[in-house]
């Protein structure tokens, strides 16, 4: 926290502190700064969240301001942990907020997909914090996990695999991908634009890394695909979007085989079910 309190610079004093992952980080901090009330997110080693991912989220938000990108902006990082102690991050809090309506609104749909087309409109080479992103959530391989026996896996999710296995990866031009597009990570501001958050498991790859992960997530939760997401990205990105069954059916292997209820898990195979119908 002290580390935090210098970055921000003379006269803050941190009026209070929030984990907002249940008692664990990253931690909301409310600071004080000469009698204006300020708000940042402190990001640090946890159980979840090891060194390479705090670089990678640092990394990212250094190329999101380049790009002037609706994303928070980094304050600070100490990755080496010299003075912070430990490897950490210090960013802004992006306005808005992350609730989705009950009912699908297209016009976030289409927000989400537009926002994720300047995201990928920025050319980059894969690099150490950025690295080459072939699934969304790098961190987790839920596929290999079945494969190797450590996971149980059904009939669906086999089949899926041996098709996915047996394809080539689309090949095309490497961009910026943000890797963990979910409602969650998707921060609602003015009318119907979004800043995206989270950036930790960022990195360069094909932009259905990102459009297959949300509609996934779409699909989820709302029982429904939609094609507004890759609509609203082709208008604002002047491509046609290429391959998405086989990014929709990668993200949708990329989940444990039993989701949080029968429903989600039901959800998640009839849209893996539908790629691979496209395949």
């Amino acid at each position: 926290m002290n580390w935090a309190v210098d970055s921000i610079g003379s006269g803050a004093a941190i009026t209070s502190v929030q984990p907002l992952h249940g008692d664990q980080g990253p931690w909301r901090l409310s600071v004080d700064v000469r009698g204006r009330s300020r708000h940042f997110v402190l990001r640090s080693l946890t159980p979840r969240i090891d060194a390479e991912l705090i670089a990678t989220g640092a990394a990212a938000l250094e190329v999101a301001e380049l790009h002037r990108l609706r994303a928070p902006r980094l304050i600070a990082k100490d990755l080496a942990g010299r003075a912070a102690g430990v490897p950490a991050t210090l960013e802004t809090v992006a306005t808005g907020n992350t609730t989705w309506p009950r009912a699908l609104s297209v016009a976030r749909l289409r927000g989400a997909g537009a926002a994720l087309a300047q995201v990928h409109a920025i050319q980059l080479a894969p690099g150490p914090h950025l690295p080459l992103r072939t699934r969304p959530i790098a961190v987790d391989n839920f596929a290999r996990d079945r494969l190797l026996g450590r996971m149980p896996t059904s009939p669906l999710l086999r089949q899926a695999d041996e098709v996915i296995r047996s394809i080539p990866q689309p090949q095309g031009d490497n961009v910026f991908v943000h890797g963990d597009v979910w409602p969650g990570n998707v921060a609602w501001t003015d009318g119907d634009g979004c800043t995206l958050i989270d950036w930790k498991t960022a990195g360069v790859g094909n932009p259905g890394v990102d459009l297959g992960e949300l509609r996934k997530q779409i699909a989820i939760t709302y029982g429904a695909t939609t094609t507004d997401i890759v609509e609203a990205w082709e208008e604002a990105s002047g491509t046609a979007a290429a391959n998405i069954p086989y990014w929709d059916a990668v993200a949708a292997l990329n989940t444990p085989t039993t989701l949080y209820s029968r429903e989600a898990t039901a959800r998640r195979d009839a849209f893996l079910q539908a790629a691979l119908d496209q395949l």
